[in-house]
């Protein structure tokens, strides 16, 4: 097995296509690539294809997927009943600047699967989703402060770009007015009593919003009692819940974490699965605070007593084809529940590795996440006997694991065929098989034996 400082050239040399084209990137792509997760040293991946729940880079190196389309791909790369969809629907055009009968019928899957969704708003990301809910939870109450969560992302705009990484106190990006955060409150999430004494203090509070998985689609988990009794404080301080389902959305449950919880808050925002792996996202939520998009025809509500929303690309037909496609198959339940059962397998056969080489970490994860843990502090190190008490819902270790650690173990992975969505976690579909499983946990054990042998992961 090659040594750990031996990996990155060897990737590399297996990956000469893929280098070429990273250089073309770097001359006209700012940032060398397209989205900051997507940056990699030595190469970043460049796919040429994917199918089911693998994928295949430019140099024909196989990975199994667990990226996932960012967790939009429910049904796997390229699904046929998907791809038949976007077909039928772009022999009609690809692009109208009006509504159309996709549209439509996608709000109506959506608002019939979605507990909260009594109206629909479509958007193009998950980063405008909770933007826009944010703007409507603002119209609504009048108030205008955002309590949200340490840990928790909302998406790359200003109002939630600080926060979601430590240290959580310091800016998120370069380019964000300082005055940005004199409207965000910023909390430990699990702990009501801290949220009660906030909004008992804090009158201008307009939302609070939360990941219901918890931070980072679960990366640090919360347990289904905080949610409900946030549910209870909001409504007792006149607070708008707004739910960010960006991921949890149709593959938590066919109706989201929402209905998993059986918790229902006011605005929901939702992204990847809900346009089936094409570009979109939507709003959703109480009808009441969803008419703030109407137009009444009197010139003085819709100038001034409306909220304004455009977007040229909103429910697009292509996305709504693949949407209708997916959410169809969705609203049976069976695509989740596979989804399920093959995550569950992997979070077992990944801890068997762990247990068997008595590596000080964890697998974790709910419905069709997984996540890693690897424990590198030397004093909690020196007082542990047992795994179970590595087990923290502290999101300054959770997301706080060394980046050269993480680094590495990407590396590896990608090197031995496995891709992964961020961090040291990732998503499964409803295509995954036994053997994916069996493949990619040899895969696990060959990472984790290369860590242990380098020194980057402990033994306990």
């Amino acid at each position: 097995m090659p040594k750990s400082h031996d990996i990155s050239s060897l990737y590399r040399t297996s990956r000469q296509k893929s280098t070429d084209w990273y250089k073309r990137a770097s001359d006209v792509l700012a940032g060398k690539v397209g989205h900051d997760l997507r940056y990699f040293e030595p190469v970043p991946l460049c796919i040429k294809h994917g199918l089911g729940a693998r994928k295949w880079d430019i140099d024909n190196n196989e990975y199994i997927d667990f990226l996932m389309g960012n967790g939009a791909l429910l049904l796997g790369h390229s699904h046929k009943d998907v791809l038949q969809a976007i077909t039928q629907a772009m022999d009609r055009g690809t692009h109208f600047g009006n509504d159309h009968p996709l549209h439509i019928e996608w709000a109506e899957l959506v608002q019939r699967l979605v507990p909260s969704a009594e109206r629909v708003r479509f958007v193009n990301s998950g980063t405008e989703a909770t933007l826009l809910a944010i703007r409507l939870a603002r119209a609504f109450t009048g108030k205008n402060k955002l309590l949200r969560f340490e840990g928790h992302f909302h998406g790359w705009h200003d109002a939630v770009i600080h926060d979601f990484q430590p240290p959580f106190g310091a800016d998120g990006s370069l380019g964000v007015p300082p005055n940005v955060r004199e409207n965000t409150l910023t909390l430990p999430d699990g702990d009501l009593e801290a949220v009660a004494k906030m909004l008992d203090h804090e009158k201008d509070v307009a939302a609070v919003i939360i990941e219901p998985s918890g931070a980072s689609w679960g990366r640090v988990p919360i347990e289904s009692v905080f949610l409900d009794g946030l549910r209870n404080i909001t409504e007792q301080h006149g607070v708008m819940l707004i739910f960010d389902e960006v991921i949890t959305g149709f593959r938590f449950s066919a109706g989201g974490a929402q209905e998993l919880y059986n918790i229902l808050p006011d605005l929901t925002c939702l992204a990847k699965i809900v346009a089936g792996g094409m570009p979109g996202g939507a709003v959703v939520g109480r009808d009441d605070i969803m008419a703030l998009f109407d137009h009444t025809g009197d010139s003085k509500h819709d100038r001034f007593e409306r909220v304004t929303h455009f977007g040229t690309f909103n429910g697009t037909p292509l996305s709504a084809a693949a949407g209708i496609a997916v959410l169809q198959q969705v609203a049976t339940g069976t695509p989740i529940k596979k989804a399920n059962l093959k995550a569950q397998k992997l979070r077992t056969s990944w801890g068997k590795v762990l247990q068997k080489h008595n590596v000080a970490g964890y697998v974790y994860g709910c419905c069709s996440t997984f996540h890693i843990y690897f424990e590198t502090d030397q004093d909690r190190l020196g007082n542990i006997s047992k795994s179970v008490d590595l087990r923290t819902t502290d999101p300054k270790r959770l997301k706080g694991m060394p980046i050269q650690l993480v680094n590495q173990y990407q590396l590896l992975l990608r090197y031995h065929g496995v891709d992964n969505m961020s961090s040291t976690g990732g998503v499964l579909s409803a295509v995954h098989t036994g053997q994916d499983i069996k493949d990619a946990t040899e895969v696990f054990e060959k990472t984790v034996l290369t860590l242990l042998e380098e020194g980057q992961i402990y033994t306990l």
